[in-house]
């Protein structure tokens, strides 16, 4: 299995540099009324955006999904498939007008959960519990996601998580050179120590189970920052109500305020 991840992902950046030497400049006017519709059915974020901002949103998703290669493995990728993924790639950078991906070309989505070798096959005691990650090494450039688990975080009945958001924010934590949670190309130099502060604040508590926000991101900042982040986007009054100062930090940090459009 290792081995032919492997070699996909050689054929894989192959394509991706013919496709980028065609590329051209895309627009919402690529969008057809079906992809529209898949947004309109599946991306409630986009649902609640004005007119003006629906067609932001749609040149944003035909630019990623212009620039970076969606594969499927072991599964026939659909178009629905390609807007969850495009959308959790747009809604963490929405507010940042001229801002594109420079660390992915990649995305491969899996049927379902799988494991450190990148085996989602076998029996399901052998770790295959990883929904998402940012490749790192000669996966450098790769994202891997399960199909499951993104269609699970644009359900109705997602919650406070969206593993695809997950995992373009650790993209996002990523570009300044180190995934430590701290978003230093994003947030104004003066929040960097109160964020860090806040941080810490909130993975004691929730070590003390005082908070309500999912265990896993006590595991380190890096981490907090995406937990946080999927909370932020999925229940915005919810977070904002519960959590008001890293609310408002979150709201500096992507140039959003994501409660006003429920």
């Amino acid at each position: 299995m290792l081995i032919t991840i492997i070699i996909l992902l050689v054929l894989v950046g192959f394509f991706s540099v013919k496709k980028s030497v065609k590329n051209q400049v895309t627009n919402s006017k690529d969008f057809t009324p079906a992809q529209k519709d898949l947004l309109v059915q599946h991306i409630r974020y986009y649902s609640q955006l004005s007119d003006e901002d629906k067609g932001h949103f749609e040149d944003k998703i035909a630019q990623f999904l212009n620039d970076v290669r969606i594969e499927g493995v072991g599964l026939e990728l659909t178009d629905t498939d390609r807007i969850m993924v495009a959308a959790s790639a747009v809604i963490p950078i929405f507010g940042f007008k001229d801002w594109t991906y420079r660390n992915i070309t990649n995305v491969l989505l899996y049927p379902d959960t799988f494991n450190k070798d990148f085996e989602f096959e076998g029996n399901e005691g052998e770790g295959r519990n990883i929904m998402g990650m940012v490749g790192s090494g000669y996966m450098n450039g790769q994202m891997i996601l399960s199909r499951a688990a993104l269609t699970e975080g644009f359900s109705k009945n997602s919650g406070k998580e969206n593993t695809g958001i997950h995992e373009f924010v650790h993209l996002l934590d990523k570009a300044d050179g180190a995934t430590d949670g701290i978003p230093e190309g994003f947030l104004e130099h003066e929040y960097v120590e109160p964020w860090v502060k806040m941080m810490h604040q909130e993975i004691f508590k929730i070590n003390k189970g005082r908070s309500d926000i999912d265990i896993y991101a006590a595991t380190n900042e890096a981490e907090f920052f995406a937990v946080v982040s999927e909370y932020f986007f999925s229940k915005p009054d919810q977070f904002q109500t519960r959590h008001p100062e890293l609310y408002d930090m979150l709201s500096k940090a992507f140039g959003q305020d994501p409660s006003t459009k429920q």
